[in-house]
Formats: C-alpha cells, structure tokens, sequence
C-alpha cells in the first residue's frame, strides 16, 4: 500500500549548485549518500530540515556508468522522479505491474538512506513518470 510522498528526486550533474539553490529557498540537507546499485549519489533536503516532511532529493552521476547520466546527457538537470513509501515493495512492484507500469527493477534494491529498499518503475501512460517505491526497515 503507498503510504506517502517520500520525495521528488531531481538530475542534477551539479550537486553543489544546486544544493545552494535549495538552501536559497530555505531547504536544509537532512542527509545524504550513495546508492550504489545506480552508481548515484544522493543528497536530501526538506524544508527547515524537518523529518518525516517529504524531500527533494538530488541524484548525481557518481560515474559515467550511472543511472541519471543518460537523463543528463538527453535532457539536462532537472526533475527525474517521485517517489512514494509504501509498506511492502516486493507487493507494490507486483500490484503496480498488474496496472500497467512497467519494472526498471526485478527485485528490490539498497537505496541511498540506511533501511532504504527501492525499486524503480515507469508510469508510462498517461503521465509518462518515472516513479520509485520506497520501503524502510529503518526509520530514516
């Protein structure tokens, strides 16, 4: 079952930068780290750095093998996907693949926060979104 709004990730080839955009808007970075399965790094942000708001989470290349460098390359930094908690993945990416989406991943994957299991998937149509189901075994 989807719980919540996890985070919205944005691409970005420029962490910093856009780190210091956010931090302009107010947004302090709560967290951060590798998720290495995608060979991306990841930082989070949330509003006054509130835990349990919903973040915006910048995802980085961490090499030229990565899972954004594509996106970089074909449509430049910007927003990439949203990504919703829910409370089994392994049944979301089932139940989701029922409707329709299409699996990125097979099996879920170790994300970039400890406890964090993700697995990705498109929601081709209508809304062509690249969305990411997230479950925690730790409290972020």
């Amino acid at each position: 079952m989807i719980l919540r709004i996890d985070h919205v990730g944005i691409a970005a080839a420029d962490a910093e930068g856009t780190g210091a955009a956010l931090n302009a808007l107010g947004l302090l970075r709560t967290c951060a780290g590798p998720a290495a399965d995608y060979g991306v790094t990841c930082d989070f942000w949330t509003v006054a750095g509130r835990a349990g708001d919903p973040a915006i989470e910048v995802v980085s290349p961490a090499g030229e093998d990565s899972a954004v460098a594509g996106v970089l390359a074909r449509r430049g930094p910007g927003p990439y996907h949203v990504a919703f908690e829910v409370d089994d993945v392994r049944a979301e990416l089932a139940r989701l693949r029922e409707l329709g989406c299409v699996a990125v991943d097979a099996e879920p994957r170790r994300g970039a926060r400890p406890g964090m299991r993700v697995a990705f998937m498109y929601l081709r149509r209508p809304a062509g979104l690249l969305i990411e189901l997230v479950e925690y075994t730790e409290v972020p």
